[in-house]
């Protein structure tokens, strides 16, 4: 029994790192392969697939593509431009507490990518170490992600809780947990960005480059085409979705129907109000529906949902299949410790470069070790481990849109800037969410 758990382990772990080779949609197809195997060579019983998790981020997506062809997204991002730009001095504070903030509510660490070189030219032109808040911005983008009312990672959570039977345990507990703990670690990692390498006017390698011309000068706004028409309304409408998701969540009366026993679970409400926000978006703005399959949201929320498809499939089947040996197994250091667990989370979301994935594939285990809800929320986000190993493709653009080269893979590869912010961050969070699931239950 032992020798197949192991080998089911290695058709785990083997489908992951094929997946995380092709990355996109390769994560989910060798999710798919690997649990084949696991039925066809060792008579593993699937489990159903994520059903709701992938309803829900397919309802949030839809919203947030309408958004994005009518110009919302751009009107957002033109905001979090004023922010940033008006407050230059402060630039490695504002600009993660911008990134936080509007991945936070847009549901996406993809609005990061417009706003990097506005980030860059803001500290150039100031004179600070451009890597400071390109590094720690990048990392606050995907922090938000374990904090958002609409992000996938977030529905995975809520629907795993839904599926194991605690419904109790939902959005509003992650939001009073995941929101201070993550702006908290984002703020420390701010503070101590500040103090990485040295400042431009005393970094000799930036110096050399600059004299050579190896840099470009700082250069002025940039002026960009208007705004479309519906961008304004876009945004305010799918806003509105938002704080109607987060209403209903805290409180239960507003969803609970005449001569019910019981509220309706917040999965169906989040897939009802996304749904009808994206429809009406759609009937306000006029926007060319054509256009909503070619945005880059959509892409970006598709390739999210094949990977959970696949690869948490895969993760629940293995673990559901031997859990009777793997729960005892690790049982009682995870219930004398549970806050070990959040390292499993963290190297596992290294791999699978996927919050949503990760939670979906390892959340379950957290509760089959009988770990309690509130603090399985606070490790919510030791998921955001992707910036371990510098691949990721929002700190490839950080580095490529810093042309002061100050934003680096360092020598050795692990020494990268994103990798003292990401630490202190991810840790801060978990530890700061930590204290406050035992002080709010």
């Amino acid at each position: 029994m032992a020798v197949s758990i192991i080998l089911q382990f290695a058709v785990v772990l083997l489908a992951i790192w094929l997946g995380a080779r092709y990355s996109g949609v390769g994560l989910g197809l060798w999710g798919g392969v690997g649990l084949l195997v696991l039925v066809v060579v060792f008579g593993v019983n699937p489990t159903s697939p994520p059903i709701d998790v992938m309803l829900i981020i397919l309802a949030v997506i839809m919203a947030a593509s309408v958004m994005d062809a009518a110009g919302g997204i751009d009107f957002l991002v033109r905001i979090a431009e004023g922010i940033i730009r008006a407050n230059p001095r402060y630039v490695t504070i504002v600009a993660p507490l911008t990134t936080w903030s509007f991945t936070f509510v847009a549901g996406t660490g993809h609005i990061v990518y417009p706003l990097l070189p506005v980030i860059y030219e803001t500290a150039h032109q100031t004179g600070i170490r451009p890597e400071r808040p390109m590094a720690v911005a990048t990392i606050a983008s995907q922090q938000a992600i374990t904090a958002s009312p609409v992000a996938a990672a977030t529905a995975a959570m809520i629907g795993l809780f839904a599926e194991k039977g605690v419904p109790q345990w939902g959005l509003p507990q992650i939001l009073m947990i995941c929101v201070p703990s993550t702006l908290v670690g984002v703020l420390a990692a701010a503070i101590v960005s500040m103090f990485i390498g040295k400042d431009l006017a005393k970094d000799a390698e930036y110096q050399a480059r600059l004299k050579e011309g190896r840099v470009p000068p700082p250069k002025a706004t940039e002026q960009r085409p208007p705004l479309q028409p519906a961008a304004k309304a876009s945004a305010l409408m799918f806003l509105g979705g938002v704080a109607l998701v987060v209403l209903f969540g805290f409180f239960p009366a507003l969803r609970t129907l005449p001569g019910a026993k019981g509220p309706l679970a917040m999965p169906i409400v989040i897939e009802i109000v996304m749904l009808a926000v994206a429809a009406l978006m759609l009937l306000v703005t006029k926007v060319d529906v054509d256009a909503v399959p070619k945005t880059p949201t959509l892409r970006a929320g598709v390739v999210a949902v094949i990977g959970i498809f696949g690869l948490a499939w895969l993760g629940d089947s293995f673990i559901s299949a031997n859990k009777d040996i793997i729960v005892p197994a690790i049982g009682r250091f995870a219930q004398a410790a549970p806050w070990t667990f959040a390292f499993g989370l963290f190297f596992a979301s290294v791999l699978l470069y996927s919050q949503a994935a990760t939670t979906r594939a390892l959340m379950p285990l957290g509760i089959a070790l009988g770990i309690p809800p509130q603090f399985l929320i606070a490790m919510f986000p030791s998921v955001n481990g992707y910036f371990f190993i510098p691949t990721y493709g929002s700190l490839i653009a950080a580095i490529n849109f810093d042309l002061s080269g100050t934003t680096r893979i360092g020598k050795y590869v692990l020494n990268h800037s994103f990798m003292i912010p990401g630490l202190v961050a991810t840790a801060t969070a978990v530890v700061t969410g930590l204290f406050l699931a035992r002080v709010m239950f």
